[in-house]
């Protein structure tokens, strides 16, 4: 194999790692969005567990983060606007990107 081959392997491997961890992290993200929604909506236990699964499959919807928003605003009605949820998943994700480093 040549160092060009080895190179490219390199490349689509790396390629490949990167987008496996986008898609656990935004994953975990849902996750914890859901289960803070869960929280405002006043569900806890498997409840919340289940409400958090919700989210997490409503991200399957549509490319990129609308449909979570969506499902997440749309349930959560007048408990949170969307400046609230938006600045929520920014935070969850970094959250959730960190926890992901932390079981690597």
């Amino acid at each position: 194999m040549t160092t060009f081959d080895e190179r490219e392997n390199a490349f689509e491997n790396k390629y490949a790692h990167d987008a496996e961890m986008q898609f656990k992290a935004e994953a975990r993200r849902n996750k914890l969005l859901g289960l803070w929604a869960a929280e405002l909506l006043g569900k806890s236990g498997d409840e919340a567990a289940e409400y958090a699964k919700e989210v997490v499959k409503s991200d399957f919807e549509e490319a990129g983060d609308e449909d979570v928003y969506r499902k997440v605003s749309g349930d959560l009605g007048s408990k949170a606007d969307e400046t609230t949820i938006r600045t929520k998943m920014i935070e969850l994700m970094a959250e959730a990107k960190a926890q992901l480093m932390q079981e690597i």
